[in-house]
């Protein structure tokens, strides 16, 4: 073992350790904080306005009130209900990372903490999405493909690159509506707890990226950049699904086009994602090949 890599381990486990101990502290839980048979506020939004994915739009101008608080629950449970699909794929590649690790290490134990985190997050986002909509979302054949071949594939800063950049999105999106008094109390409850956990989960992807990082040649550096970033677009085109603009009342083709035109979500999205780009060129997986993609999805 080099130096540079025990002095690596050493920081990973001071890290972990550290993160088990807030986990111990700070951890909540939300089938006992939130009263799931409490009516909900029929003027109230699931998101902040400005996080929809078609404000600032000629469309969404055109909408009354009540069609955006329509609008913004059914895009929220479409956000949620993609978010466990992601996040039962996290689940699956940390396990699969940590199966041979040394199971005394604060490593294994803040890994197995974030995978039952992520068990809990799920089961939040479902009440959720069930209690405002009654609608679950799924990505399309072909993404749900992808994502296949890119959880049973991908490892090291990869996996963990991936993992750390559809945590950061959501996070991002509910960080933006945490605090605003037009949000439903319980999609507040939501978001505080996804944030705070989440919080923890990053500074763990980020340890173990730098730590994979660490001494990568050239070729597995570009390589891993890129399908870093595709894993990215694949989560941002495939967050807000069209079947929940129809299930909301609108016209599928011209909201998804006023989505995918929308230089006001584009400009959210990329003030959101500047400190998530900084690392990223930080550890070397900025290259000009994956800032293509990253630009085409307005992540930067």
């Amino acid at each position: 073992m080099t130096v540079l890599q025990s002095s690596l381990d050493r920081g990973m486990d001071q890290v972990s350790s550290r993160l088990v101990e807030s986990s111990t502290r700070s951890s909540r839980n939300a089938m006992a904080e939130i009263d799931w048979d409490l009516p909900l506020d029929p003027t109230m939004y699931a998101c902040r306005p400005e996080w929809s994915a078609l404000y600032g739009t000629e469309y969404w101008d055109e909408l009354t009130t009540e069609q955006r608080i329509r609008l913004t629950r059914y895009e929220f449970a479409s956000v949620m209900t993609i978010g466990i699909w992601f996040e039962m794929m996290l689940q699956e590649m940390i396990i699969r990372d940590q199966r041979s690790a040394d199971y005394h290490s604060s490593e294994f134990q803040f890994a197995m903490t974030e995978v039952a985190d992520e068990c809990r997050h799920s089961l939040m986002f479902a009440l959720a999405s069930q209690k405002m909509v009654g609608a679950s979302y799924h990505p399309s054949r072909r993404v749900a493909r992808m994502g296949k071949v890119f959880m049973n594939t991908a490892k090291n800063e990869v996996a963990y690159a991936g993992i750390l950049i559809a945590e950061e999105i959501l996070d991002v999106m509910q960080r933006g509506s945490i605090g605003d008094d037009t949000v439903l109390p319980m999609i507040h409850t939501v978001n505080e707890i996804h944030v705070l956990e989440e919080s923890r989960h990053m500074r763990f992807a980020r340890e173990q990226v730098r730590g994979s990082m660490a001494g990568v040649g050239r070729l597995r550096r570009e390589t891993s950049a890129v399908l870093v970033a595709l894993g990215a677009e694949m989560i941002v085109l495939n967050l807000v699904r069209p079947q929940a603009f129809v299930d909301a009342g609108l016209d599928k083709h011209r909201a998804v086009g006023a989505m995918l035109s929308n230089e006001h979500r584009h400009r959210m999205l990329r003030s959101g994602c500047v400190h998530l780009m900084q690392f990223l060129d930080e550890v070397g997986l900025l290259t000009p090949s994956a800032e293509k993609i990253y630009r085409r999805t307005h992540l930067l």
